[in-house]
């Protein structure tokens, strides 16, 4: 296979990223711009600021990622964007600067998949371990700030093809982790911090009862293919109400306020910072609440795994960085003797070296976008 340096660029959300990828397997500058410290104050990602965001980063993301590779402009041989799904104004931005160097470049662009570069996240780090044999038929979950998804994946030729097979109803995965975060008083992002502190409690102390989902996906309706194939949704809206119902009724408010209070001077609180100004009841409810969340994905996945009769999971996105799904997953997968692979921690979240590395499979099959192609903020992965 002919080899190739693949420049990516991710927008998709709130990390602005360019990456250079050699034949899908080998990452040779990966840079990533983040912007917690803009949407901080805001409790979460505001889209507009988002996209100036982009705006201001952009031009120097890429030029660091090819000074880091030992490339220039003229040397590489393609270049890849994240089509969707995410938001609408922050893709707009990477898009349309992508088609911008394409053109002068006179390079071929690839629209990519934000979802798919997740997946190809694991298995780019595979093969840079000299792992390039997966076995089929895969599972993937993909598991977000923004998404909760599981993928039956097949190899068709150079490309992959995808069947998702379970979706969340409501919130996400990493959405609940932020939100329950914010609510305790631990900040934004959330997700980082809950994983830490969760260590410090009782993950038994809180019963939350496990999701119920009792009637069909609105959404599905008029999707007839493998209609007859069992579907392992989630649904995580409920958890977080029942938090907010816990912190009502045992009079959490008053503790949480001193904690805002307490931190909100403090630049980047460390876990020290934390646990001062956390009580036992509260680690415990945190600790609770993963152990739920975690129970939830594990459980829903591995029975899907069992049920399709898949030979190799794959665990990846910004929730796949937590420590105790990752230990969950391992230790339950590997007593069915499932491999479980994720990707390492800075491939979990947003970043373009996953990109570039999807993309490598489309310019292997010369499956270059035309200039006409525009952002898809609900893309969904075939």
């Amino acid at each position: 296979m002919p080899d190739a340096h693949i420049l990516g660029i991710e927008s998709s959300c709130d990390e602005t990223a360019a990456a250079v990828v050699r034949s899908g397997e080998e990452i040779v500058s990966n840079v990533v711009f983040s912007q917690i410290a803009t949407h901080q104050p805001y409790g979460g990602v505001v889209p507009e600021l988002a996209s100036r965001e982009h705006l201001r980063a952009i031009v120097p993301v890429v030029r660091k990622a090819l000074a880091d590779a030992g490339q220039t402009y003229e040397s590489i041989d393609a270049l890849a964007v994240t089509q969707g799904p995410g938001l609408a104004g922050a893709l707009l931005v990477g898009i349309s600067y992508a088609k911008a160097l394409a053109f002068a470049l006179e390079k071929p662009l690839i629209a990519v998949n934000h979802l798919e570069g997740h997946i190809h996240a694991v298995l780019l780090e595979e093969r840079q371990k000299g792992n390039h044999e997966i076995s089929f038929p895969l599972l993937a979950l993909v598991v977000s700030g923004g998404h909760t998804h599981l993928y039956l994946a097949e190899q068709k030729g150079a490309g992959w093809s995808y069947e998702n097979i379970g979706h969340t109803r409501d919130d996400a995965a990493g959405e609940a982790f932020d939100k329950v975060a914010k609510l305790l008083g631990f900040g934004y992002p959330g997700g980082p911090v809950i994983d830490q502190v969760a260590a410090h409690g009782n993950g038994t102390a809180v019963k939350f009862p496990p999701s119920q989902i009792k009637h069909a996906d609105r959404r599905d309706r008029g999707q007839k293919e493998n209609s007859d194939r069992p579907r392992f949704d989630f649904s995580y809206s409920g958890i977080k109400t029942a938090v907010l119902r816990y912190v009502e009724t045992h009079h959490l408010q008053a503790s949480i306020e001193t904690r805002r209070n307490a931190v909100s001077a403090i630049a980047k609180p460390k876990i020290e910072d934390w646990l001062a100004v956390s009580d036992q009841e509260t680690l415990d409810l945190v600790a609770s609440f993963q152990t739920a969340m975690v129970e939830d994905l594990v459980s829903k996945t591995l029975a899907a795994a069992r049920a399709l009769d898949v030979a190799t999971l794959f665990v990846t996105g910004g929730v796949a960085a937590n420590t105790a799904l990752r230990q969950r997953f391992e230790r339950d997968a590997t007593m069915e003797g499932l491999p479980a692979l994720f990707p390492s921690r800075p491939l979990s979240t947003d970043n373009a070296a996953m990109i570039a590395a999807a993309a490598y499979p489309k310019f292997l099959a010369r499956d270059f976008a035309d200039m006409e192609f525009s952002a898809e903020a609900g893309m969904a992965l075939r």
